[in-house]
């Protein structure tokens, strides 16, 4: 088990960074989730049960049976604001046995411009405090402001500084996110050329189903990656309509409802060593209609579903 195979005992925050411990982690066998149904924890991602209030988001997830939560910086600053504690809130995940595999996310945290870098960077430790706070693992770093001439190598660089950053202020690794409809940063390759050219050793990736198919990377690449290369893999589906560059965030799916050929991608992962989370990441604005811990029971089903049949 790696330094980024997720937890679900202990106490404190952020990951831990001893070489030598994360070394003989390396040498553990493989954990089973999910009863032993799952080698990777599925996780809850908030944003799939929205505008449910975020404690009752973490019960849900605790009570349908995920093995964590993701959460999303906004709602820990709205915590923060409105009186709470993130101490006690990272408590509570851990005392409902779960945990917290990434924040999303650092936004604008990747300016071309050397005034608004330094200007970024403020805001950006926040969000790094708010992801540490909570006791997550992970904080996702979006390559923007978006733009069609983004400099991959301006964006290394302070990918670098951010993982920097983050690694000696607030113990938490940075993970880059590539976004399928974005004008600049929006492909496998680009994310991960980000990421290889900032030359750390903690330097990873927030993949996505829906991103890899909206981006126009597919599906193959993943096999040339090492599995300890990605923090966080989103999981969702999509449907046939409409066309691939018309999709929205709003048009995911339940994985195993569309198009994505999932349960070869399952088999990928498990073939390059994966073992972090799958985490239900939808916006789906018929399902925040509706019960939320009904949604996340039928999509925490589907993707056991998924593994099920992927692994036979």
């Amino acid at each position: 088990m790696d330094r980024r195979t997720f937890l679900r005992v202990g106490a404190g925050t952020g990951l831990v960074m001893a070489a030598a411990q994360s070394q003989a982690q390396q040498q553990e066998p493989a954990k089973k989730y999910q009863a032993g149904a799952s080698p990777w924890p599925i996780t809850l991602n908030s944003s799939t049960i929205r505008p449910t209030p975020l404690k009752d988001k973490i019960r849900i997830a605790a009570e349908t049976g995920y093995d964590g939560i993701e959460l999303w910086a906004n709602e820990l600053e709205k915590h923060e604001s409105d009186g709470g504690n993130l101490k006690d809130l990272a408590a509570e995940v851990r005392d409902r046995g779960l945990f917290v595999p990434n924040v999303i996310g650092l936004w604008d945290c990747m300016p071309m411009d050397e005034e608004a870098w330094k200007k970024s960077l403020e805001p950006t430790r926040n969000r790094m405090r708010l992801a540490a706070g909570a006791g997550s693992q992970h904080v996702a770093a979006i390559p923007a402001p978006d733009r069609p001439d983004f400099d991959l190598k301006v964006g290394a660089d302070h990918y670098r500084d951010l993982l920097k950053i983050g690694r000696e202020e607030f113990n938490i690794i940075v993970a880059c996110e590539f976004v399928g409809f974005m004008k600049g940063v929006h492909r496998l390759g680009q994310g991960a050329a980000i990421a290889l050219d900032a030359d750390d050793p903690d330097a990873c990736l927030v993949a996505d189903t829906f991103h890899l198919y909206r981006g126009g990377s597919g599906f193959e690449g993943i096999r040339h990656l090492d599995g300890h290369f990605i923090a966080v893999f989103h999981w969702n589906d999509v449907p046939a309509e409409p066309p691939r560059e018309q999709l929205g965030d709003e048009h995911r799916i339940y994985p195993g409802d569309g198009i994505l050929p999932l349960k070869k991608t399952l088999k990928c992962l498990r073939e390059i060593e994966y073992r972090g989370p799958l985490s239900l990441e939808m916006f789906n604005r018929e399902h925040w209609a509706q019960d939320p811990k009904k949604v996340a029971e039928t999509g925490l089903q589907k993707i056991r579903d998924l593994i099920a049949a992927a692994l036979a």
